[in-house]
């Protein structure tokens, strides 16, 4: 194992140990979380420690909670309590790792994930705005507590220690052929038809990678097709507390192709959506971050059969557009300008990272 992830409370009593922040979900299994909280003495009083792992939902900054509002929702929360009798687990490869690192005093805990539950994903914030990002987290924090989750009961800063960790989806093995898309379309002052045809070699992509479409168009008008649009919008769709959903162009680009009246036209165009180019748009879905860290447009949302809405928190889709400036000719000019669009599903992902071999 490269790296341990850990974090001390205030006190120095507790130490929470983790192998790893990204835990990735299968679709049909989702990794365990596998970890060990060190007690540094055992001089508790009448508290008993706890640790739990929480998944929720931040739609706000934390400067509201001051003035009684609640900025999060957990959508998920368990606990497991570590002194006095602990629950311990069956050892796992990681459990052993940790326990050796951490030392005596070291004690076993693990959670397993339920396979319903979002992913992580953070809303981009606005260059104004502070405190953490809206959007969904995961967190694992040890307390000290006479009770686990006594809501009357007020835990103390110095007496927690957490880490936050991402529940993640990798691109599937196998891609499927990608989309196509056909129109015909008619205009004012003109007898015959522009034909338009889009297509993707594949239905998944990565982030970063160029996407090829090819397109093909038959201009059997009397007008000209004076140049290509193709853009790309995010659809973020809050489904845990609304039904609030919007759409942002992630990527806008023109490209200067003409096909003269009663012309053809066949080639295959490229464009790349970045994060990169879209830092300064509010509310843009990412992926999940851990602190400051670089991230990327939020992957797609990968569905279950049969999950219940309310627990999937914040869905992320794609779509392309390729649009046609068609100008208007004649005496009418302008006013008989039109666009010829189709539109073409997209799906962003990470691919699966190779196994790494000690």
């Amino acid at each position: 194992m490269a790296k341990v992830f850990k974090k001390t409370n205030g006190n120095g009593g507790l130490t929470l140990y983790l192998g790893k922040r990204d835990y990735v979900d299968n679709l049909s299994t989702v990794d365990k979380v596998d970890g060990v909280v060190k007690l540094e003495s055992t001089n508790f009083g009448d508290r008993k420690v706890f640790v739990q792992l929480a998944c929720a939902f931040r739609y706000g900054s934390e400067d509201l909670d001051v003035i009684g509002l609640c900025f999060r929702k957990d959508i998920w929360i368990q606990h497991v309590q570590l002194y006095p009798e602990a629950q311990k687990p069956p050892l796992s490869a990681m459990h052993e790792t940790l326990l050796k690192k951490a030392g005596e005093g070291a004690v076993p805990f693990s959670f397993e994930i339920p396979k319903n539950l979002p992913c992580s994903v953070s809303l981009q914030p606005g260059p104004d705005d502070k405190g953490k990002a809206c959007g969904i987290d995961f967190e694992v924090k040890t307390y000290l507590a006479m009770d686990k989750c006594n809501p009357d009961e007020k835990i103390e800063k110095k007496d927690t220690a957490r880490l936050i960790i991402r529940k993640i989806q990798y691109a599937p093995s196998q891609v499927q052929a990608g989309p196509k898309a056909e129109l015909c379309k008619s205009f004012m002052m003109s007898d015959k038809p522009v034909h338009l045809e889009a297509s993707l070699d594949k239905d998944l992509y990565f982030h970063g990678e160029a996407i090829p479409i090819k397109i093909k168009v038959n201009n059997e008008s009397n007008k000209t097709v004076t140049k290509i649009k193709i853009t790309v919008d995010q659809t973020t769709d809050i489904v845990l507390y609304s039904a609030d959903k919007y759409t942002k162009t992630v990527l806008n680009q023109e490209f200067a192709e003409t096909v003269e009246a009663n012309g053809t036209y066949e080639n295959t165009l490229c464009v790349t959506p970045l994060l990169a180019e879209n830092k300064e748009k509010r509310g843009l879905a990412l992926d999940g971050r851990l602190k400051e860290e670089d991230t990327n447009l939020a992957s797609t949302t990968m569905l279950r059969q049969g999950v219940e809405r309310e627990v999937l928190g914040i869905l992320v889709s794609y779509k392309m557009k390729i649009n046609l400036m068609v100008a208007g000719g004649g005496l009418l000019g302008g006013l008989t300008a039109s666009d010829v669009t189709v539109e073409l599903p997209l799906m962003l992902m990470h691919p699966k990272p190779e196994e790494i071999t000690e």
